[in-house]
């Protein structure tokens, strides 16, 4: 499958091009705080509860708060159906997630205390992961959970020997590098980073750079889905 074509991509985008992404704060109304988030195919629910006291009590950090963040794929969202329940990609990314998480919250004002995140995977098309964390940093942020900056995520990627952000399906399966990225968008500090696949120092740096400019694209989407929820409250 010939992935780029005259400098285009299988959908029409350039390399440098994200996806459609649609974001809307606080669609679900018994949670502390949530999201709903649509990125290309990916279709995403995320909730947060909490603060609240972290049980069973062994589990507690007198000093700070418990992130516990669960990632799951619904059994339909895949092509083939997935077997319900975790698995051990989900176990990965749940802890990636929960880590990525734990360096922006401000834990320390919640000691002994729980945040639980659940992130719910509805359709599936490539870079779930970091669509879980962009929408779970969504649903904290509405939640108001005392967060440094609002983490985002993106990945960039290797498809046909050129470096390309933010990859879909097509590309995941068949390209020949992928590497999510999660920062704190004000700082740029990096949350998470992950490679899979090949790159050479140059297009891991141009990698970096697609990432890092696709997140600071989300940012802006992020804080514009929230305020669009509170805005909507002042007017009614």
């Amino acid at each position: 499958m010939e992935l780029i074509k005259d400098g285009k991509r299988l959908d029409g985008r350039k390399p440098d091009e994200l996806r459609p992404i649609k974001i809307e704060a606080g669609p679900l109304h018994r949670a502390d705080g949530s999201c709903y988030l649509e990125w290309g195919g990916n279709k995403i629910i995320a909730a947060v509860y909490g603060p609240k006291e972290a049980i069973p009590r062994h589990i507690q950090n007198p000093t700070r708060a418990v992130i516990n963040a669960k990632y799951n794929m619904a059994s339909f969202s895949v092509g083939d159906r997935k077997r319900p329940g975790p698995d051990r990609r989900s176990r990965e990314i749940s802890k990636i997630t929960s880590e990525a998480l734990e360096n922006v919250i401000l834990t320390e004002m919640f000691p002994r205390a729980m945040i639980d995140v659940n992130i719910e995977v509805l359709d599936a098309d490539a870079g779930t992961r970091c669509a879980g964390i962009t929408a779970a940093a969504v649903a904290l942020a509405d939640a108001g959970i005392p967060m440094e900056d609002i983490p985002v995520a993106c990945a960039a990627g290797k498809v046909g020997d050129t470096v390309v952000l933010d990859l879909m399906g097509e590309e995941d399966q068949e390209g020949q590098a992928d590497v999510p990225l999660a920062i704190a968008p004000r700082t740029e500090n990096i949350l998470l980073l992950q490679m899979d696949g090949h790159l050479t120092v140059e297009e891991f740096d141009r990698a970096l750079e697609l990432a890092m400019n696709g997140c600071q694209q989300i940012a802006t989407m992020q804080r514009e889905a929230l305020m669009k929820k509170y805005q909507s409250f002042e007017e009614d």
